[in-house]
């Protein structure tokens, strides 16, 4: 019997045969009733709070938003090869002549400047974006290798809190909860971006507001 073994037969035999499992609380708050105005608002707001750019667009200007974001956060002259975007990516968010990603080893992501996909949830409250694996959102490493992520989010998408974003995502896909740049702090608390993903994080929320 290894340790582990030995551990969990101890529990179990000090829980006895038919320890109940006790009830879980769920007074919590599942719904958000704010208007969807102050929802986007509340959402740009927690975004910024994390370092990350949040640029509003209307439905139609997706594509040139995008293209504005990555003339922020690239280097002058950047070219539309050193970005790639999500296989499911809609044409009309995309600037013209950038990659798709088609599977590649995912080690060759990181020699991309910047990736565009979309989401399929973003929570106001606490400013996080998730991903699911889905076409339009990409597999998990197209978010996560290259240097620049640019997530375009719609009006509709934006839930108020974490129960409401939850009960409109499948639990079995692969989820990936993105809540500003990627970043760390040493043991002196000075703050350390992009070890773990992406160290800029740029947004276009597209909204008819």
């Amino acid at each position: 019997m290894s340790s582990r073994d030995e551990v969990l037969s101890r529990v179990r035999r000090a829980l006895g045969p038919d320890r109940p499992a006790p009830d879980i609380p769920r007074d919590y708050r599942t719904a958000d009733d704010r208007p969807r105005g102050q929802l986007l608002d509340v959402l740009t707001d927690r975004l910024e709070d994390y370092r990350a750019t949040v640029l509003r667009c209307g439905p139609d200007d997706v594509a040139a938003t995008v293209g504005a974001a990555l003339d922020a956060a690239l280097a002058p002259g950047w070219a539309a090869r050193d970005v790639v975007v999500a296989p499911g990516l809609p044409a009309d968010w995309r600037p013209q002549g950038v990659a798709e990603d088609d599977g590649r080893p995912a080690v060759q992501l990181a020699g991309f400047a910047a990736t565009v996909t979309g989401v399929a949830v973003a929570v106001a409250e606490t400013g996080t974006l998730v991903l699911d694996g889905t076409p339009v959102c990409g597999r998990r490493a197209l978010s996560l290798l290259p240097d620049c992520l640019v997530c375009v989010v719609t009006a509709d998408q934006v839930t108020g809190n974490v129960p409401e974003g939850l009960a409109r995502l499948d639990p079995t896909r692969p989820l990936t909860m993105i809540s500003g740049p990627s970043a760390t702090s040493d043991i002196e608390l000075e703050r350390v971006e992009g070890v773990h993903g992406p160290r800029t994080l740029l947004v276009v929320l597209a909204s008819t507001r």
